[in-house]
């Protein structure tokens, strides 16, 4: 634990709610991103509503960083007019974002190879390709798929990359702002115990990806930013393949707030996934 952050939370501000954790893993998981089989369920494992303390984050910023806690915060302006607009994000926004995670990080290469755009009225209608914030307490790599997502991207080079340190960054903004409504919380890496984690099977249709699910631990420590602006991006290390004390995991997953006003706008976000090398081969 790191005693600056330990001693300041006694003084944040912070809510009390509850996040949706796994608590059944004697077999392993599974998720559907598409409509399953008949009479499969869109998700297997049990979960459980469990209260916790979810501080804010925004006065510690100083304290926080990626290979510490695996959360930063940083102020950026983007050009892009409308981030429904697919061709657009990945013309105009993709390379944004590649600039300023390899800025953030001291990379030597960064490549953006995906992105969600998110908000639950659209999800609902099927508009703008939009899906529902997770309410569920997960990251989205394991030992495992970090390193088969260069393989996958990058079959000619993966041989050589996968010999450097490498890590996977999401890069996640309000598409619209300040949020008010389900509002994105992530855990200190720090706290989480290795038992905690669940590998947990994605499943598309062409593939089959691999998550981490996270069982409840009481050391747990949250952290948000209340009422993020569109001109505020949080980097979440979501992989990194050096195991040396550093953050390698960063469990998330959107809460109800209880401060939310309830007429809050619906939130609208957007996250990019962003592959990060910094080996000479990259």
């Amino acid at each position: 634990m790191d005693t600056a952050v330990d001693q300041a939370l006694r003084g944040l501000a912070h809510v009390e709610t509850t996040l949706n954790y796994l608590s059944d893993s004697s077999e392993k998981p599974v998720t559907y991103l598409y409509e399953p089989p008949p009479g499969t369920p869109p998700r297997t494992g049990r979960t459980t509503r469990q209260p916790v303390t979810i501080y804010d984050a925004r006065p510690l910023l100083g304290a926080l960083s990626l290979d510490k806690q695996g959360i930063a915060l940083v102020h950026h302006e983007t050009t892009v007019k409308n981030f429904y607009d697919d061709h657009e994000v990945r013309t105009v926004y993709y390379p944004e974002v590649e600039r300023l995670v390899k800025e953030a990080t001291g990379a030597s290469r960064v490549l953006v190879f995906d992105h969600n755009v998110r908000c639950a009225p659209m999800a609902k209608r099927k508009e703008n390709g939009a899906r529902e914030p997770v309410k569920f307490a997960h990251n989205d790599y394991t030992v495992k798929s970090g390193p088969q997502r260069v393989r996958d991207l990058l079959p000619g080079e993966a041989g050589e990359l996968l010999k450097h340190r490498f890590a996977v960054i999401n890069v996640w903004r309000p598409i619209r702002g300040p949020v008010e409504e389900s509002p994105l919380a992530v855990c200190d890496a720090r706290s989480i115990a290795p038992a905690d984690w669940v590998p947990t099977d994605l499943k598309y249709r062409d593939r089959t990806g691999e998550v981490y699910s996270i069982t409840f631990n009481p050391n747990h420590r949250w952290f948000y930013f209340p009422r993020m602006r569109r001109d505020e991006v949080m980097l979440l290390k979501c992989y990194d393949s050096m195991d040396d004390g550093r953050a390698r995991f960063t469990a998330h997953g959107a809460f109800d707030d209880p401060a939310s006003p309830p007429n809050a706008a619906p939130r609208e976000s957007i996250e990019v996934r962003t592959l990060v090398f910094f080996g000479p081969a990259a």
